[in-house]
């Protein structure tokens, strides 16, 4: 064998070594690859699982809290209260004693005896000696009566009283024209029936409407009431009564206030749900709606109006509202942005109450929620300083914001409309900068209740600040709420309307009554003097405009006590028009 045959073998031999050497390495790349996809795919899973626990503890924390608050609504109070504890049970934990701090308040004056029998009138009883005492027991002369010392007052209430009353016609004959045989006859002018072929009178009518609207009571009630005063009224025939009434006599005036209340530049507005069992197109079942209108502080007399609608639709509004302009408080419904021509001015209490829910149950205990309107003061919240801060939860941190606005407003009430805007920005302008800002830097989890708290805060944050333009604003919506509450007393009473009649019918006689209450009229006697009058002159504008809440003549009549005696259908003055 020659030289190159060994040289070419051994060339063989290392270009053999070199392939199995590259075939090594080839397999132990693809190794290495494989690995490194299964490291990259096992990281992937891992950040999917770490995503996994984050989705489920921020879902069990939003499944925890609703329940809390199904619980509450279920089985605590539904008002912005110290609710019990997160863990007690509301069924079978005995309540505990809890220790609060002290506060100050105003304490009104002691009322007397006198001044909260002042209104009512006086009548004295003597009381005389009985015949045997009227002798001296010493010389046995008739006893003179000296005088007569009050012992004590008693009060006495007479319960409603029904009467028959038989109108009897007077009819003249003239006696000279008779003897010529042919008699002159003339007859007594007879007031109009208020309803036509029906007993149905001012007195009685003021009084379904009265206790059906102001103290809230159904009309089945009050049928069983009166056949405890002899008298048998179906129901059927008192709903009958008060919509004819409200739509031929009260609903003028209804309209009359509308026309002076789109006149107004300052309005709230609010609405609450009722059920009509029979109405075209929907189930008896099916939700509708009771809108309510009112004039804010704007120094003049005030209005309120209900409105019924079918839906909650923002058509509704804008419809009612037409030829209104100016600022418009309300909550933060996105159906009131299709009203026109305004500035809507949002309620800080709502936004408040978003801050105060996301706040845990046991928490909550120490927490307090300002009213303006209360007479309890409280100490002055102060907004918490960085350190403090690390200490609360940022709903706290949030409440504290919005308490703060609260006090100062409580402490401002009092000023002039332009004095309160200059207070305003002076002393709430830091405050609202303060809590945008801390809004900024928060993150709170997704779908918590501070994250809704949050959320409606950014969403409505020009119209929260819009009070601010006008000192006549109020920084919450509470008047309409409270209009709100009125109608809602009467609705867990009465559940439901039968017709849409009956339904405008209850919207036309709550805005009588309400603003009846708003005007400081003995509202029985209001209700009656316009069922007295409005027979004659529903068809006056003069006359209807005497008879809104706010005339000298109805103030003059309606803001002592009821007179149903000496002012009656056949014997009351007309109307000066």
């Amino acid at each position: 064998m020659g030289e190159k045959s060994i040289m070419e073998q051994q060339m063989k031999l290392l270009q053999t070594v070199v392939e199995q050497q590259q075939s090594y390495i080839q397999a132990q790349n693809a190794l290495v690859a494989e690995k490194d996809a299964r490291m990259a795919e096992k990281d992937e899973t891992i950040v999917e699982l770490r995503k996994l626990v984050d989705d489920l503890q921020s879902l069990k924390a939003n499944l925890e809290e609703t329940l809390r608050e199904l619980r509450r609504q279920l089985f605590g109070t539904a008002s912005e209260k110290i609710p019990p504890s997160e863990n007690a049970d509301p069924l079978n934990d005995a309540p505990a004693i809890v220790k609060v701090k002290e506060h100050t308040r105003e304490r009104k004056p002691k009322s007397k005896r006198e001044d909260l029998y002042a209104n009512l009138p006086l009548r004295e009883i003597k009381i005389p000696l009985a015949d045997d005492e009227r002798r001296c027991e010493y010389c046995n002369s008739e006893m003179v009566t000296m005088s007569y010392t009050q012992v004590r007052e008693e009060i006495r209430i007479t319960p409603a009283k029904v009467e028959r009353v038989r109108l009897m016609q007077e009819v003249a004959i003239c006696p000279a024209c008779k003897k010529d045989g042919d008699g002159t006859i003339v007859k007594a002018t007879v007031y109009p029936s208020l309803l036509p072929h029906s007993p149905a009178s001012a007195s009685s009518v003021a009084y379904v409407i009265f206790d059906k609207c102001f103290m809230g009571m159904p009309y089945y009630r009050q049928e069983s009431g009166l056949a405890q005063l002899g008298f048998t009224l179906p129901r059927e025939t008192m709903a009958n009564w008060v919509i004819y009434c409200a739509e031929h006599y009260f609903y003028p005036l209804y309209e009359k206030m509308h026309e002076h209340l789109v006149h107004r530049d300052l309005l709230h507005a609010d609405e609450t749900t009722c059920q009509v069992l029979r109405e075209e197109g929907k189930s008896a079942e099916s939700t509708s709606y009771m809108w309510i209108y009112l004039t804010g502080s704007d120094g003049l007399p005030p209005i309120i109006l209900y409105d019924y609608a079918p839906g909650r639709a923002g058509s509704y509004a804008k419809d009612f509202l037409e030829g209104f302009s100016g600022l418009l408080q309300c909550d933060g419904y996105q159906g009131y942005n299709k009203v026109m021509d305004v500035i809507l001015v949002c309620c800080l209490a709502h936004c408040r109450r978003k801050f105060y829910e996301a706040v845990p149950a046991g928490r909550r205990k120490g927490l307090k929620l300002l009213d303006i309107n209360s007479e309890e003061w409280l100490d002055n919240p102060n907004i918490p300083t960085s350190a403090a801060q690390e200490k609360m939860i940022p709903a706290e941190i949030g409440l504290s914001y919005c308490n703060k606005l609260f006090f100062i407003e409580k402490t401002i009430k009092d000023l002039s409309a332009d004095e309160r805007k200059e207070k305003r920005e002076e002393l709430e302008t830091p405050i609202w900068e303060g809590f945008w800002k801390w809004i900024g830097n928060i993150a709170p989890l997704g779908g918590s209740k501070l994250q809704k708290a949050v959320n409606y805060a950014l969403n409505h944050r020009e119209t929260l600040c819009n009070y601010m333009k006008d000192g006549r604003c109020e920084i919450s919506n509470n008047a309409a709420e409270r209009r709100a509450k009125s109608y809602a007393i009467g609705r867990k009473a009465f559940l439901f309307h039968t017709s849409v009649a009956g339904a405008n019918a209850c919207a036309v006689m709550y805005s009588m009554i309400e603003t009846a209450k708003a005007n400081n009229l003995n509202v029985f006697q209001y209700l009656y003097m316009v069922l007295l009058y409005m027979p004659d002159y529903k068809n006056e504008p003069k006359g209807i405009e005497q008879l809104l809440p706010w005339s000298d003549f109805i103030k003059e009549h309606c803001t002592g006590l009821i007179d149903v005696e000496n002012i009656t259908a056949e014997k009351h003055e007309p109307l000066s028009i």
